[in-house]
């Protein structure tokens, strides 16, 4: 599970490897290519008019060993009308590169980043497609075996060459290398097996977080059981596997200023419960603790870049499991808030696990603001499928800000209502409150459900049942899992919150 090496440096065509250049649809090439292709009598040229490149957006033509140098190949690629892109097209770029030397199981490759129209490629430009470079690259297969007659694994070195070398390493070094290695983390933890991966497990990664300067605070079951915490308890007491809730604080902004605080549903496994779940899939389950990966993975690129915030990311891990011991549809529990909830449905139970967590932030952080995130309903899959995270809220300026921040990282919201009528469908004739109120509005009604446990502070939940995992395959991303969240509340923290 090799990760590419990415450095910076002066723009000049290498003289091994590959060679990485730019063009756009009037087929000029930037200064460097150029001049490699007049010392090399045009071949560049005439590979381009052979095979019909048109330097279209995202488009590729490989030249393979170039007569006259020692290259192993020229990788040209398009970019259309270059000055019409935003942000997430330099990170699209990057991952277009590295889909394709990876595809080349090329060892090292130099990027020209430079135009024909003498234009110069920003810094901040560099890190986006460094970063774009380093999430295509990204797999995991840690448990695969290596047969004899396999080809070794390749490690790809990346250089980005381009005038602001020395701005773009500074960057790269301050901010994108920790966003960077924040998605890789949310991916690997998505990604791996239950068996291995457990609520103490998942606890003990998040405490390496301690060597970045965050906080780190972990409750047992006695300490959850001492304070009223039935509502996640609930959901655990069919699992041998005893729920964890970790709280990690970053103090990086003003010492009185109240943090925003990102809660995740943490189920490592999910099986239902005593409403178990059908068999097909099934196995799909252990990434329903996507939210909880995604809120560590981003306290992990916060903390790296030494984010000047508050910050407070609270995890609630537990396994969903049918022994003896399990819940039981019809049960009646009282949450952390006192308030009661009725259980219908055993396998809506990332709900409990929230909600439980949600209270406890709200009354002992006392955040400014609220951001949870959930594989919570599959409802929220037919709404929107896996393109869109579904956003609720009851605070138009912060789902404003999501959604600003989604637009413009790529990693996109929609919102959805928020009414009391909806209330009335999770109404209970024995309790406060019943978990679920059926097939119909599913993910409104888990929402509305949520809304009951964060009061006045202004919140958003985010439902990324369709972005956490079996992530459709982008230029970003051919794994399980994109890492979705990270980057978008990395933009978040960074355009509100930092002083």
């Amino acid at each position: 599970m090799s990760r590419p090496s990415i450095s910076f440096a002066e723009p000049k065509a290498p003289a091994s490897g590959v060679l990485v250049a730019l063009v756009a649809e009037d087929l000029v090439l930037p200064p460097s290519a150029a001049a490699l292709d007049t010392a090399i009598g045009g071949a560049i040229g005439r590979a381009v008019a052979k095979a019909a490149f048109k330097g279209k957006g995202f488009a590729t033509l490989d030249v393979v060993a170039p007569v006259g140098t020692e290259l192993d190949r020229v990788l040209l690629v398009g970019i259309g009308k270059p000055a019409e892109w935003v942000e997430k097209d330099w990170l699209r770029l990057g991952g277009v590169i590295a889909g394709k030397l990876v595809e080349l199981k090329a060892a090292a490759a130099t990027l020209l980043l430079e135009r024909a129209d003498a234009v110069a490629v920003e810094a901040a430009q560099a890190v986006d497609v460094a970063l774009g470079a380093r999430m295509r690259a990204y797999a995991f297969d840690r448990y695969k075996a290596k047969k004899k007659d396999d080809e070794p694994e390749v490690a790809l070195a990346l250089t980005v060459a381009l005038a602001a070398h020395a701005a773009a390493k500074k960057a790269w070094k301050a901010r994108g290398e920790a966003i960077a290695d924040g998605v890789t983390l949310t991916r690997d933890l998505i990604c791996e097996p239950a068996n291995v991966l457990g609520t103490e497990e998942f606890a003990e990664r998040a405490k390496k977080l301690e060597k970045l300067g965050v906080e780190i605070e972990i409750l047992t079951e006695k300490d959850m059981k001492k304070a009223g915490w039935n509502a996640l308890l609930g959901v655990a007491q069919g699992s041998k596997r005893p729920p964890r809730v970790v709280v990690m604080r970053w103090n990086g902004g003003d010492k009185d200023a109240a943090p925003i605080a990102f809660v995740g549903k943490g189920v490592v496994f999910d099986s239902g419960g005593i409403s178990i779940k059908p068999a097909a899939g099934m196995e799909d389950m252990k990434g329903d603790m996507g939210g909880a990966a995604v809120v560590t993975g981003l306290m992990h690129a916060l903390a790296a870049r030494k984010a000047k915030a508050n910050v407070v990311g609270a995890i609630g891990l537990v396994e969903n499991m049918p022994d003896a011991g399990a819940q039981r549809p019809g049960d009646i529990v009282k949450s952390l808030s006192g308030q009661t909830i009725e259980v219908i449905n055993t396998d809506a139970e990332g709900r409990l696990v929230l909600c439980d967590v949600l209270w406890h932030v709200k009354e002992k952080v006392k955040p400014a603001a609220i951001v949870d995130l959930a594989t919570l309903t599959g409802a929220i899959l037919i709404a929107l499928g896996k393109i869109n995270a579904g956003l609720f809220s009851n605070d138009d300026t912060l789902a404003g800000n999501i959604t600003a921040a989604g637009l413009a990282t790529g990693e996109t919201v929609w919102r959805m209502p928020l009414a009391p009528e909806y209330d009335k469908l999770i109404d209970s004739t024995w309790a406060d409150m019943k978990n679920t109120g059926g097939r119909d509005a599913g993910s409104i009604t888990a929402a509305q459900f949520l809304k009951r446990f964060v009061g006045d502070v202004p919140w958003a939940h985010l439902d990324i049942a369709g972005t956490a995992m079996g992530s459709p395959a982008t230029d970003l991303n051919k794994a399980w899992t994109s890492g979705w969240g990270v980057r978008l509340l990395d933009r978040l923290v960074a355009d509100h919150w930092e002083k």
